[in-house]
């Protein structure tokens, strides 16, 4: 029976190696013709073969700044480049300039030049590193390089009438006459200008954001009426302001600081908050007329820390320091009709300096000024106390009686 037995599992095993080996031919005809169900036709069309490869023209749908595609003349404004047509432009190797030249002439509206990160590099005696040429262009941009040491201005989009345009990501400095230059309703965005003339001058209505100036010979930012300056930083700039607008202007979230001028300056009609000023030759903030000025810091300034004319509102300030090596006020109001309001003078000539007639200062504070109040007769004052000698008990809990000596929710407090 042994040898049976034996025979027996011989026969069962050579059966299930049968079982797996149809299993898997099966299986490898079942992916085989699943493959090839995938796998699509494979005869070739009929007819010629045509190339999938896609043009230049289609990868990169731009015009390079050359001598074939963009080539310059030697007109009223000689140009080493002439951009004439409208369209996108970009630059594939650094340009140097030359004497009595433009580097980049446009003379189209519409066009956008992308310096792809390169430099214009001017020489003694050159023009405008970008320039325009001819009036009343309209949708210029400049973006994405530099423009240094050119003969007038780095980046000039303001000449002629120009407007609507648009500098990003420019690095402007050593310029002889400017940093970078844009005509009306216009925008100068992420852009430094270092050691030029003027750093970036903005026409009216435009819009200066994200920008530093540093070390000009004139104003570090200069906009026209109506234009709005935000989040900019203006230092070390040499015989102007750091920050500088006509009328109407808005100037918010920006820093001035070491300039011979004042740090901040704006026409009549304009807004300054959330602005710091400080260590600067003259003013820290001046405006004219109807502005407002709200929620900044001046801080050793030569002369007054906020000086105002009339009809300004002068609001929840603070001033310290103010009139360091000079003669100078916390504030400083010189007309009627202003409001002065909720501010903090500390440690300078003067506190709070009216010189007009006719304005109302309410709920400031001052301390440690040489004066802390010098106001001419004929103002709305509210009452003044002198709070400089100890006057609470040491605290430690929950509640103490007032140490304020008024009830007056308008007083002022010397302390």
């Amino acid at each position: 029976m042994k040898w049976f037995n034996a025979w027996n599992l011989s026969i069962r095993t050579r059966s299930m190696w049968s079982a797996k080996l149809q299993l898997g031919v099966a299986v490898g005809g079942v992916l085989l013709f699943t493959a090839g169900a995938h796998s699509g036709n494979l005869m070739p069309p009929a007819g010629p073969v045509a190339s999938t490869m896609k043009t230049l023209a289609e990868i990169e749908p731009r015009i390079a700044i050359n001598a074939a595609n963009t080539p310059g003349d030697a007109d009223g404004s000689p140009s080493l480049f002439k951009i004439t047509q409208r369209g996108s432009y970009y630059l594939t190797s650094n340009i140097t300039g030359v004497a009595g030249k433009n580097g980049i002439e446009i003379v189209a509206s519409g066009v956008t030049l992308d310096l792809n990160g390169f430099d214009l590099l001017g020489v003694a005696g050159s023009l405008d590193g970008v320039g325009v040429s001819v009036a009343d262009l309209t949708n210029l941009a400049v973006v994405n390089g530099s423009a240094r040491s050119w003969g007038w201005r780095g980046v000039n989009l303001a000449g002629f009438g120009s407007v609507n345009c648009r500098v990003e990501g420019v690095l402007a400095s050593g310029n002889a006459l400017g940093g970078i230059l844009v005509g009306v309703d216009s925008t100068v965005t992420n852009c430094a200008a270092t050691s030029n003339t003027f750093g970036i001058v903005a026409a009216q209505g435009s819009t200066v954001t994200n920008c530093s100036a540093y070390n000009n010979t004139g104003d570090g930012i200069l906009a026209g009426d109506g234009s709005t300056v935000i989040s900019c930083a203006a230092s070390g700039n040499i015989g102007g302001s750091g920050i500088r607008t006509a009328n109407g202007g808005t100037i918010s979230h920006c820093s001035a600081s070491g300039n011979t001028g004042s740090g901040i300056f704006a026409g009549a009609g304009s807004t300054v908050t959330h602005c710091s000023a400080n260590e600067n030759t003259s003013n820290g903030i001046l405006t004219d007329a109807g502005s407002t000025i709200a929620d900044c810091s001046v801080r050793l300034n030569t002369l007054d820390g906020i000086f105002c004319t009339e009809d300004c509102v002068i609001r929840g300030n603070t001033c310290s320091f103010n009139g360091n090596s000079g003669d100078g006020a916390g504030i400083h109001a010189i007309g009627f009709g202003n409001r002065i309001e909720g501010n903090n003078c500390t440690r300078a000539d003067r506190g709070i300096d009216v010189d007009g007639t006719g304005n109302i200062i309410i709920k400031n504070t001052c301390a440690i000024n040489i004066t802390n109040w010098t106001i001419v007769a004929n103002n709305v004052v509210g009452p003044i106390l002198d709070r400089r000698a100890p006057a609470s008990a040491a605290i430690n809990g929950n509640s103490a009686p007032s140490s304020l000596g008024s009830t007056d929710p308008n007083a002022n407090f010397t302390y």
